[in-house]
């Protein structure tokens, strides 16, 4: 026996013993992205699901953010939204939850939300094709993030978005029509020349103001004084025991701040009008700094912004005109300029946009900031609100509408010539998103109409007409043969409207066999010659084709006797003298042509 003293053991009771849990503790899934206007927290500590949940947020907060994929903050909210929805389905269908994993996971179960987004939305509806691409980056992150976890045949579903919803074809956002884009561009000059007036007597007030705590509350000019210096006036600023602030100023806190800075409903015109003039995306009209003016030169100068969706060319900027007046953009940005200066040197920010929103200066678009709000409001004091869409329905302001104002408008002055119009954008973007839109289908079908016009003016020659004397009265550049002059003089080829050089030699038939064509096939014929001997029951036919207006609509008439119509009045009939003219519709009007013309075209049975 060892004379050592031996070490006390000492045993767990069995209730005591440790055994690892087959499922890891794991804490509140809560997570932070941060995006230009602020950080976002999602909290889905709630779900029943951790250890799927927690992959899922972790490819999320990879894909959002300024520096990510998803860098708007409501775009973020919805993919985080059309996740949980689906780690709540699959929690749903699942009888231990909270064991639920990444490697759980089934094309099946995509399958699933597939088909309740259907069901949710209506038949059509753009929401669950976005849905699903959302759902299939976020896993396929997961995946990424966890090489192996995902089992083949959820991998192989990922590799689409949609199987069964399609992604709906979208409709191009409209352009104002034109009398209501000039009318919203005019409000906001308007608006804006009266804000700059308003903050520059307020200036003009302040500098006749001294210390109001030394001089005294009561003048109106000490308080912009005080203003000025110190910025604006809140609920918490003591008054006086002599009345104060309150007591001198109309209006409240607010008309004493409005004086000398700009307030959230001043933001509207400003935005709108930078958008009317530029042609800007509005997030980036929103998002322009302090230093965003450059290179001026010849009555031009550079606006700089930031474009965060075009990724890899996000710094751009547009050459716009700069001058003195509104309407000139360099202008009207230097005037926004010097109106918020005053409001960035009290925070010590470089944003364009400062208001004093609730007394308290600020970056006008940041989180929480809802311009909307005021669009109403502004439309109606105007009385844009009164004006009408393209489909008779009241004009409401939609900031991304300007832009495509703009750009049609820029559209028409390029001719319809892409390249000269795809400025920021391929040829491809510019032909679906700006050109082809609702407010330009009357020029296209007008140039439609005109192409054709052209094409058939270069594949159908002129009406041959010849004078008294057999010679051309038409711009063809060549006589007729002395046979074929004297048979259409005299009449021996003479068929229903003209004169044919030969009747059996067609090019609308094999050669050798008879014209087949209707009797007003001769307007088109290269081998119709015409006379004044031909010119009454031309004109008589012209009549006909004029009532027929009556019977048909416009487009069926068009189809019918459009071509023949033109070639009458333009090929044939303004080729003969006025005299000439008017001698034949006399003899038309006494019925000479009756003589010449089948039944229906005189007022027999049709």
């Amino acid at each position: 026996m060892s004379g050592r003293r031996g070490r006390r053991a000492v045993f767990a009771a069995d209730d005591q013993a440790a055994e690892p849990d087959s499922v890891p503790k794991l804490g509140p899934v809560v997570f932070t992205v941060r995006f230009r206007d602020g950080e976002r927290t999602i909290d889905w500590s709630a779900l029943p699901c951790p250890r799927l949940a927690r992959p899922l947020a972790q490819a999320l907060m990879e894909m959002g953010g300024q520096d990510g994929t998803i860098r708007y903050w409501p775009s973020f909210l919805s993919a985080a939204g059309f996740a949980r929805d689906f780690i709540q389905m699959v929690a749903a269908d699942t009888a231990d939850p909270r064991g639920l994993g990444l490697s759980d996971l089934t094309a099946a179960h995509v399958d699933a939300f597939e088909d309740k987004m259907t069901a949710r939305y209506a038949a059509g509806a753009h929401a669950p094709y976005v849905a699903m691409g959302f759902l299939v980056r976020t896993l396929r992150r997961a995946r990424e993030n966890a090489p192996g976890e995902l089992g083949p045949g959820l991998a192989a579903r990922i590799a689409y978005a949609s199987g069964r919803t399609g992604k709906p074809r979208s409709t191009p956002l409209d352009a104002y029509p034109r009398p209501v884009f000039e009318a919203i561009t005019a409000a906001a000059l308007s608006d804006v020349q009266a804000i700059a007036c308003r903050i520059t007597s307020g200036e003009e007030l302040a500098s006749r103001g001294q210390d109001p705590d030394l001089a005294g509350w009561r003048d109106p000019a000490n308080i912009a004084w005080h203003v000025a210096r110190c910025g604006p006036l809140t609920s918490a600023h003591p008054e006086t025991p002599s009345g104060g602030w309150a007591s001198v100023v109309r209006g409240g806190l607010r008309e004493v701040n409005r004086a000398l800075y700009l307030m959230p409903d001043d933001l509207v015109p400003f935005v709108v009008a930078v958008s009317c003039l530029t042609g800007m995306e509005p997030e980036c009209v929103k998002g322009l700094r302090a230093d965003c003016l450059a290179s001026p030169a010849r009555g031009f100068v550079s606006v700089r912004y930031l474009k965060c969706r075009a990724r890899g060319h996000e710094d751009q900027s547009v050459r716009v005109s700069d001058g003195g007046s509104l309407r000139h953009p360099g202008g009207l940005i230097r005037l926004a300029l010097r109106l918020t200066q005053r409001g960035r040197d009290h925070i010590g920010c470089t944003a364009l946009w400062v208001d004093a929103g609730d007394g308290t200066l600020r970056e006008s678009f940041t989180a929480g900031h809802r311009v909307w709000r005021h669009f109403r409001p502004w439309m109606s004091r105007h009385g844009l609100d009164q004006l009408t869409d393209h489909d008779g329905t009241p004009v409401r302001l939609h900031l991304a509408r300007l832009r495509k104002s703009w750009k049609s408008a820029q559209y028409l002055l390029a001719g319809g010539i892409i390249a000269d119009f795809s400025q920021g954008h391929t040829a491809e973007v510019a032909a679906g998103h700006y050109a082809d839109i609702g407010a330009h289908r009357d020029v296209h079908e007008q140039a439609v109409e005109e192409g054709l016009r052209q094409a058939m003016a270069i594949a159908l020659p002129p009406p041959v007409v010849v004078g008294d004397d057999g010679a051309r009265l038409d711009d063809g550049d060549r006589d007729l043969l002395p046979a074929e002059a004297e048979a259409a003089l005299t009449g021996s080829s003479d068929v229903f409207l003209a004169s044919c050089r030969n009747f059996h030699d067609t090019p609308f038939a094999a050669k050798g066999k008879p014209c087949p064509v209707a009797m007003w096939g001769c307007l088109e014929c290269p081998n119709a010659v015409f006379t004044t001997r031909h010119l009454p029951q031309v004109l008589a036919f012209l009549s006909f084709t004029e009532e027929q207006r009556e019977e048909y609509p416009a487009a069926e008439w068009e189809l019918r006797y459009g071509t023949a119509h033109r070639r009458i009045t333009v090929g044939i009939r303004d080729r003969f003298a006025p005299a000439q003219v008017a001698t034949a519709q006399a003899i038309a009007e006494g019925g000479g042509a009756r003589l010449l013309l089948p039944p229906q075209f005189t007022g027999g049975a049709r």
